[in-house]
């Protein structure tokens, strides 16, 4: 039987709890849109808050009112060691996600004694929480350590182990930020024997080496991460099979899609067929348009691909894009490695571009 002093101290946990996860979810939502710039993931926190809100409404505000008494409140002279230890405004965010998914368990559990319908959309709510932390975490690590991966080549398995050999070796010489072994006519042996070249060739050097399509064979030759389609293995497959410290890379044809890739926890994702390509056929073209709503609403690393050349390069920059993965204009190229140095001095040119406007 709940006593009017029980019901007094739920009042006083779930009010509590209440203003922490309000709190805490509006410094993630401040985070994500000034921090990352991310209107995405804003907009999911900003909804997680109204949401929260709704679903509490049942609750008698009144009682909760009453029950708050803050100079009462032994909680407010208790400080952890590590309270004030922020040394960046990710790490600020991290600290509240976890302040916030441990509020809402409180919310939950506490509710249960005096309206438990509301504990049950609590706990839905907090699984939301979960996934848009994941994604927060992944996009401000994914930002950092792909900020200077502009450039992605895909190569195919050619003729022999020495010419791919020796086309990786320029690649990587030239700077290419990620080389991308895709070949869909190779068997699994010979693609694992090119595998083992690309890796010895890109290991040590700045360039990451990534599987198209197959996270077996990315993890049998180490390679750094692996790239799927809409139709291959999911994000969280993927990651089973190579673990949680390689990249998981999503091509994506539809804004729906980008942003589902960033739920699911992608590292980056490919977006396209923006232009018709010598490689590949494509049935429907997203363009630029589709482009530009990436790149207003999403700040998940992203490269745009399908037949790029040093051409329509330029329109890509005005799309909002800095990142590139192309195949023809470099691979078959009289001299890859003066291809490279060409798209790499139209980064810079668009980088000071940039920068010099007011």
């Amino acid at each position: 039987m709940t006593t009017n002093s029980d019901a007094n101290a739920a009042f006083r946990i779930i009010d509590a709890n209440t203003n922490r996860s309000l709190e805490g979810l509006r410094v993630i939502e401040d985070f994500a849109r000034f921090g990352l710039n991310d209107k995405h993931l804003a907009t999911q926190y900003k909804g997680l808050r109204h949401d929260l809100v709704s679903m509490l409404a049942p609750l008698p505000q009144q009682a909760l009112t009453a029950a708050r008494h803050t100079p009462g409140d032994v909680g407010t002279q208790i400080e952890a060691s590590d309270e004030y230890a922020r040394d960046s405004p990710v790490s600020v965010a991290i600290a509240s996600q976890k302040r916030v998914e441990q509020a809402l368990r409180c919310l939950e559990e506490y509710a249960k004694t005096v309206v438990p319908e509301v504990a049950s959309s609590v706990e839905q709510l907090r699984y939301r929480v979960y996934t848009l932390g994941k994604a927060i975490i992944v996009t401000a690590a994914s930002r950092a350590y792909l900020e200077k991966k502009r450039l992605c080549v895909l190569v195919d398995g050619g003729h022999s182990l020495a010419g791919i050999g020796q086309l990786a070796q320029e690649l990587t010489e030239a700077g290419v930020g990620i080389l991308q072994l895709r070949d869909k006519q190779l068997c699994d042996r010979e693609l694992v024997r090119r595998g083992h070249v690309l890796r010895e060739i890109t290991l040590g050097s700045d360039t990451l080496f990534i599987v198209n399509d197959r996270p077996d064979i990315a993890a049998i030759v180490g390679a750094d991460g692996v790239h799927v389609g809409q139709d291959e293995l999911s994000v969280t497959d993927a990651r089973a099979v190579l673990g949680p410290h390689r990249l998981v890379g999503v091509s994506t044809h539809s804004i729906e899609q980008a942003r589902q890739a960033v739920l699911d926890g992608a590292d980056y994702i490919g977006c396209g067929p923006t232009f018709p390509s010598r490689t590949k056929e494509f049935n429907e073209f997203p363009g630029l348009l589709f482009l530009q709503a990436v790149a207003n609403e999403i700040s998940l690393p992203a490269f745009a691909i399908g037949g790029i050349t040093l051409e329509n390069l330029p329109q890509i920059f005005d799309a909002g894009f800095q990142r590139i993965a192309v195949s023809s204009c470099v691979t078959l190229a009289e001299e890859p490695r003066a291809a490279v140095a060409r798209l790499k001095t139209a980064f810079e040119s668009a980088a000071f571009m940039t920068s010099a406007k007011p």
